[in-house]
């Protein structure tokens, strides 16, 4: 999805060819795919970081058309509907590219997640609520990861990076080593540049 939302950009906003880093990232994902089909219960070194390669590309590719547009709109260039647009694009992407290095990353990444025991699996880079909620109300207790052996999917991932985009800071997930918190930090920088000066700008641009 971060790829077709990627090439939808602006030709202005785009490194290269319109196709080019979706080609990539396209690439990438299918070379995953032929090698390791069922990764999400197996995994090689090789793999993974592909895997966390193919992530950091679209975050890359996404910074640098927000930096593009930025210039683009200190310019006075482009009209306010295209900027308006293309602020909404590079925020999902965003979104989409934090969320997927979250979970490629957290707790030695999706795979070590859901396969390897719990006295084995890599230090935590994020705490979940139900990390800390076994000490609640029964009804609240039921869920929390002491009782059920809960694990992180793509989902919890996708809502952290959601809400850190729309907050620009952590919400109910809080990081817990300097490589999270310095990522939590660069996306919210990204998603407040993007809301108040890309956005803004546009949307006065509409009531001229």
């Amino acid at each position: 999805m971060a790829a077709v939302v990627y090439s939808a950009l602006p030709e202005s906003l785009l490194v290269g060819p319109r196709l080019a880093i979706p080609a990539v990232e396209l690439v990438l994902l299918a070379a995953l795919l032929v090698t390791n089909p069922r990764r999400l219960v197996r995994q090689t070194r090789w793999s993974r970081g592909i895997s966390i390669a193919l992530a950091c590309l679209v975050i890359v590719a996404n910074l640098v058309a927000l930096a593009m547009l930025v210039r683009a709109l200190t310019s006075g260039k482009p009209g306010g509907m295209p900027l308006l647009l293309a602020g909404m694009q590079v925020w999902l992407t965003n979104v989409i590219g934090f969320g997927l290095l979250f979970w490629e990353i957290d707790r030695g990444g999706p795979v070590a997640r859901q396969t390897v025991a719990r006295d084995r699996v890599p230090p935590a880079d994020w705490r979940f609520s139900q990390d800390e909620n076994q000490g609640a109300v029964l009804e609240v207790s039921a869920t929390s990861s002491e009782r059920t052996n809960w694990r992180p999917q793509f989902v919890d991932y996708l809502y952290v990076s959601l809400t850190n985009s729309s907050a620009f800071s952590p919400t109910d997930t809080m990081p817990l080593t300097a490589r999270a918190k310095s990522l939590m930090g660069l996306e919210a920088t990204a998603a407040l540049l993007t809301s108040l000066l890309v956005v803004a700008r546009a949307i006065g641009a509409l009531g001229q």
